[in-house]
């Protein structure tokens, strides 16, 4: 070999086409549990506000 000169022989490159079905599923099921999660959390500050709460704001009006 002559100095300098790298000889490379790329046998196959598909490595990420083979990941994607792999983590495909993952990222779905992570994205799922995000959403579920961001939705319940803006609809509890309704749900969980005590009956006395809303007798005390009718009070100060």
């Amino acid at each position: 070999m002559i100095a300098g000169e790298d000889h490379v022989d790329v046998l196959a490159d598909h490595s990420v086409l083979l990941a994607i079905p792999a983590f495909l599923p993952a990222l779905l099921v992570v994205g799922v549990v995000v959403f579920i999660a961001v939705r319940d959390r803006r609809g509890d500050h309704d749900d969980e506000r005590p009956d006395d709460a809303e007798d005390r704001d009718e009070e100060l009006r």
